[in-house]
Formats: structure tokens, sequence, C-alpha cells
């Protein structure tokens, strides 16, 4: 999913699990991405994601998500939830899923159905995996907090997979006290 239409900028900084990129436009946020396997992996990345667009000095509210995002990445608990995005080209379930997302609290989870069923539509799990997984916006959009069924982490597809979602909702103060949180297997 490409959304260069209104990005006018991207920009990457380091963190404690390694180089992250964030790219704006006048709306807001157009993409987070969490580390590739090292800074030219993730510039890279960020180049593949917003082929029209140049890496720049990020504006004072790009700035002030960055912060955010490195507080939340080297181990503190931080509210992302005032992060403006970009939704553009965004489509309709996803954002819906993304919204719902964004309005659980930090160490909260829910399950793929779960989701679902908050959503009105309890047979769309799927749909709601597949929404998670084109998130541009981890960890801004905390796709960490939701779970396979029976509480299973899931999948996870930045750098670490699931030992980074599950190292995520620990920052966050998740209660582990359902049977395979820490099931680590696909």
């Amino acid at each position: 999913m490409a959304l260069t239409m209104s990005t006018i900028g991207f920009a990457l900084f380091e963190t404690a699990i390694g180089h992250c990129g964030i790219a704006w436009g006048p709306q807001g946020l157009t993409g987070v991405q969490l580390p590739e396997s090292d800074v030219t992996a993730t510039r890279a990345r960020m180049s593949d994601r917003f082929p029209l667009v140049q890496e720049g000095v990020p504006p004072p509210t790009v700035l002030s998500a960055i912060r955010k995002i490195e507080t939340l990445l080297c181990g503190i608990p931080a509210d992302l939830s005032d992060i403006v995005l970009d939704l553009a080209g965004v489509p309709a379930f996803h954002q819906r899923v993304y919204a719902l997302a964004r309005r659980m609290a930090p160490g909260e989870t829910m399950t793929y159905g779960e989701m679902a069923q908050r959503l009105g539509d309890p047979g769309a799990a799927r749909a709601v995996g597949q929404a998670l997984g084109h998130n541009p916006f981890a960890p801004v959009v905390p796709c960490h907090r939701i779970l396979a069924a029976k509480g299973a982490a899931g999948g996870f597809s930045a750098a670490g997979g699931t030992r980074t979602k599950l190292w995520l909702l620990e920052i966050e103060g998740a209660q582990f006290g359902g049977p395979g949180l820490f099931d680590l297997s696909p």
C-alpha cells in the first residue's frame, strides 16, 4: 500500500531496537517503519514505500512523534494516541481496525476475533489480521496489542517478529495471564 501522494518527506531515527523510519505530509504521518536488519535496509524500505519523496528534516510535530516512539522503543511506556495520521489511501475497513486499535489502552489486548466482533463483523477475524498485517503506522497503530486465538502471540512483521511484539506488550504492562501468550511458535 503506497501512500506517496500526500507524503512530502521522510526521515530515519535511531531507537533502542534499531533505526526506524517516519514519513509525513500536510495532514499528518503517512507512514512509520519499524527497524529492518540495519539502517541501510530501513532506508531502502522507506524509499520503496515512498519512491517520489526525499529524505529530509522532520517538522516539529513529526519530531514530537519521533520522541514518543523513541521513548516507547527504549522500554518506557509512551502514549502515541494523539499522533495525527493521514489515512488517505487506507481502505475503509483498515481505517476502522486501526481506529479501534488506537482506542485500546496500553497493555490491553484482544484477539483478532474479538476485534472483529467489536467492529460488528464477527466473521472478519482473518480480514482484521490482514489489515493489521498491512499496518503502515506501527507502533503508532498498536497492532502488537492484537493476539491470535486463545491468547497466542500470533505474527508480527517487525524485526524480531513475535519477540518484539511481546516485548512491546511487556513495556505497556500487559498482563500475561492467558495460556499461550509466550508461545513463540508460528
